[in-house]
């Protein structure tokens, strides 16, 4: 893990990792910060802002069995982050110097189950998500967010689809690896759209059904990303979906190739007595990441 300094001369020490990679290579470069009360959330859009990665976790251990983990990015907190969470108890396994770690976190006003594992490439982290809201499928308000990725009607595979495990987010199947990987948005017109919506973004994927694989591609301009590498959370939302319409909440997700850094997130859907669950996995690398 690298090891960087927050701006200031006193700012706390943060570690970057790679979150969600795949067969050792890749990931999201994820910022950490074993969080400092002092800090003002001035200070932490700051640190954020100056990290050079996407999104920053800002983890407070002074309650240490359940340790609170906030989520920023140069423009504002989040309620979640997926692949926050992977990298923030990644990194709290590797300071603990166990070999392997079942707990919980708070983030978002909830408290959910935690596993920390390492392994030979980097620790294997997973989460539980919680519920995951899914309006009717064919949402209608849709149009302006497929007309700014760039796409039409027959671009699509089937109907588009809000989910929410929190923030909601609309989710885009497309019919093939081509379509996905030729997308160019026009980033200030989705941003727009998806601020009219409140939506944190669009999770744009195309399907592999006999292997219940697939990749992705999210693009989140509205939070001041235009597209992440990984994002834990949106396939967490697509499995829910896959379980509600076809039975099998089983999914591997690959994103990031088109950034020159492949990330791959694990999601399984279960049905709850409040709802469709679902509980997310990837691994952390340990190398030392590109960045600051």
């Amino acid at each position: 893990m690298a090891r960087i300094r927050a701006p200031g001369a006193f700012g706390p020490p943060v570690a970057v990792v790679n979150a969600c990679t795949r067969q050792g290579r890749g990931g999201s470069p994820t910022t950490v910060v074993i969080d400092d009360a002092a800090l003002t959330d001035d200070e932490r859009h700051a640190i954020a802002g100056a990290a050079g990665t996407s999104h920053t976790a800002f983890v407070d251990t002074s309650t240490a069995a359940v340790p609170t983990v906030r989520f920023f990015t140069g423009t504002g907190e989040l309620t979640t982050c997926g692949h926050g969470t992977i990298a923030a108890q990644a990194v709290l396994l590797q300071r603990s110097g166990a070999t392997e770690h079942l707990g919980h976190q708070r983030s978002g006003g909830r408290t959910f189950a935690t596993t920390a594992i390492r392994r030979h490439d980097g620790i294997e982290v997973w989460f539980d998500q919680g519920v995951i809201a899914l309006p009717d499928s064919g949402h209608p308000t849709g149009g302006g967010i497929i007309a700014a990725l760039g796409l039409e009607r027959t671009d699509l595979a089937a109907d588009v689809r809000v989910a929410s495990p929190g923030t909601p987010r609309l989710l885009v199947p497309v019919r093939d690896r081509r379509t996905l990987l030729s997308i160019q948005p026009d980033h200030d017109r989705l941003a727009a759209e998806c601020r009219r919506l409140a939506y944190l973004g669009c999770f744009v994927y195309a399907l592999s059904p006999p292997t219940r694989t697939g990749i992705a591609r999210m693009f989140a301009p509205a939070i001041g990303v235009d597209e992440d590498i990984a994002n834990a959370n949106s396939v967490g939302c697509l499995a829910a979906h896959l379980l509600d319409t076809t039975g099998n909440g089983e999914i591997d997700i690959h994103q990031g190739d088109g950034l020159q850094s492949p990330s791959s997130v694990y999601a399984s859907a279960t049905n709850a007595a409040d709802g469709i669950v679902a509980r997310i996995g990837g691994v952390v690398g340990l190398s030392a990441p590109h960045g600051p």
